[in-house]
């Protein structure tokens, strides 16, 4: 369990990872270990790491090979993360939307900062 001090706030936002099928990029005509990353920004800086929560919201998935999917935030800061997406084998995906959740504490407008 994680406690916040301070004044929490809530963060969230919707991002399309890729849109392989509109140019035969790696995760449509691909095979094997396949990995998309990409830096997502809060839109103010937490005091302390947030808890994050990512979640697919949009894929669009051949239905002739099996569904591998895995999503995940990595390398969490109080300024962003990573919105990470990884899949295997033969699996071919056409395009995927995240949404994601950051949960955190902001600074207080009361706190002070004396050196």
């Amino acid at each position: 369990m994680k406690k916040f001090r301070g004044t929490i706030a809530v963060d969230q936002g919707s991002r399309v990872l890729f849109e392989d099928f509109s140019q035969d990029g790696a995760m449509w005509v691909g095979a094997g270990p396949r990995e998309v990353r990409l830096r997502q920004d809060f839109a103010q800086v937490f005091v302390d790491v947030p808890v994050v929560t990512i979640g697919l919201s949009m894929w669009d998935i051949a239905c002739s090979t099996n569904s591998r999917v895995d999503i995940a935030a990595e390398q969490v800061t109080g300024r962003g993360f990573e919105i990470v997406f990884r899949t295997w084998s033969d699996t071919r995906i056409a395009r995927v939307r995240a949404d994601w959740l950051a949960i955190g504490a902001l600074r207080d407008e009361e706190d002070w900062d004396v050196p």
